[in-house]
């Protein structure tokens, strides 16, 4: 199973790419995460919608063909790490390679968050997007640690 991280932002701080890198390596062979950064629609005196249509083209292009689409949405369904861990365990059983969508400064397209298969949120907080992306990568790699038995994830 591959996961892909489809995030709208293509810099971020040192320190969350080397945070990012850091739990990326630490995945196992059978689950394979991979970063696809797209690029932001530049502001100017563009409407909210021309973004949102520009990020979306985008991020559909970055998203094979048959993957299972998850959005982060302040809106979403709330995850315990446990639950996580149970989605990802659903994913990998189904055989599904996922897109975790992350979106950029104005959301995503109210449209492609309504089709995604799934919509879950990080956190009640307004966070910045290379936290989010750093929160992403460590909340699944304390997934599959859980449904792997590993100690990284105690209560």
């Amino acid at each position: 199973m591959k996961i892909f991280i489809v995030a709208v932002g293509q810099h971020v701080p040192d320190w969350a790419q080397t945070a990012y890198d850091d739990y990326a390596k630490r995945f196992p062979p059978e689950l394979k995460v991979e970063l696809k950064a797209v690029k932001t629609e530049p502001r100017g005196s563009k409407t909210v919608e021309t973004l949102y249509a520009a990020e979306r083209k985008r991020i559909e292009a970055a998203i094979p063909r048959g993957t299972r689409i998850v959005v982060l949405d302040e809106r979403g369904t709330n995850l315990t790490t446990k639950a996580l861990a149970q989605r990802v365990k659903g994913w990998q059983l189904e055989g599904d390679d996922v897109a975790l969508i992350i979106g950029g400064p104005d959301g995503l397209d109210p449209e492609f968050k309504a089709a995604a298969h799934e919509r879950i949120r990080l956190s009640d907080m307004t966070l910045p997007h290379a936290m989010v992306r750093v929160l992403l990568i460590e909340q699944l790699y304390r997934a599959w640690s859980v449904n792997a038995g590993h100690p990284y994830h105690r209560e």
